[in-house]
């Protein structure tokens, strides 16, 4: 019967959208490269995403942010991915988890449940306690290197952590997951340099903050990278692209 995945069982076969349908995914961090996960995951037939994440739409997120727009700033980024991906798709049974991953509420999780996670967050604490709960879980895991900073969304690859080069992120995680015996890791990474940013007072959410009340400020961080709309998503779609073929055992 005709329905809206039928160009994608046109390629895949019943068999595949069958078990799409069955799966269970995790997708940590719902940002500019998370919310193209859940976008992919949600147009191909996954059956069911848990979307974990606890800020708010920002203004400075509507340059890249799939579910960014001037009508959900300040709603959580779970909240309105939810609303999205139940327009695509109705009968996906969809969780939200309204909280910061970090080895500190890692508990709050049973990765047993999943039958694939992916990883979109930016620390690498939490990006380590994702990979090692899943890996003692046996649920597959691919992970989100470094997208900030970049202009080439045709630089992505994807490949063990142990054979990445270039991406500042992907060398700090080698060095972590050889301290932790993670013995493979499949990520997403590019091979393109990073363009370090000048400061601009201007334009600086050091000094003009409009983080909506309540929610974690950017400002945390060390740096606050540079983006664009295609960077990004190119590597949300890459992510998902894997997830949906693991699944499907191509």
């Amino acid at each position: 019967m005709l329905n809206q995945f039928s160009r994608t069982q046109l390629l895949l076969g019943a068999e595949a959208m069958e078990r799409l349908a069955a799966c269970r995914v995790a997708v940590f961090g719902i940002g500019g490269v998370g919310g193209y996960v859940v976008e992919a995951l949600a147009r191909s037939g996954i059956g069911a995403l848990d979307l974990i994440d606890d800020d708010r739409v920002c203004l400075t997120n509507l340059n890249r942010q799939l579910h960014a727009t001037r009508k959900t700033i300040g709603k959580y980024k779970v909240d309105v991915a939810e609303e999205r991906v139940h327009e695509i798709n109705p009968d996906c049974r969809v969780v939200t988890h309204k909280t910061f991953f970090l080895p500190e509420t890692q508990a709050e999780f049973d990765f047993s449940q999943y039958d694939y996670v992916v990883d979109a967050i930016d620390t690498v604490k939490g990006k380590l306690a994702l990979v090692e709960q899943a890996q003692a879980a046996h649920t597959p895991i691919i992970c989100a290197m470094g997208a900030g900073n970049k202009l080439d969304p045709s630089a992505f690859r994807v490949a063990d952590i142990y054979s990445t080069s270039v991406c500042p992120l992907a060398r700090v995680m080698r060095s972590e997951c050889r301290k932790r015996g993670i013995r493979r890791l499949k990520v997403v990474y590019s091979t393109e340099q990073p363009i370090r940013p000048p400061e601009d007072p201007s334009i600086s959410c050091r000094s003009h903050c409009v983080c909506p009340p309540g929610t974690r400020k950017c400002t945390v961080r060390r740096d606050i990278p540079g983006s664009t709309a295609f960077v990004p998503a190119a590597a949300g779609l890459i992510l998902a692209g894997e997830v949906v073929r693991d699944l499907c055992g191509r």
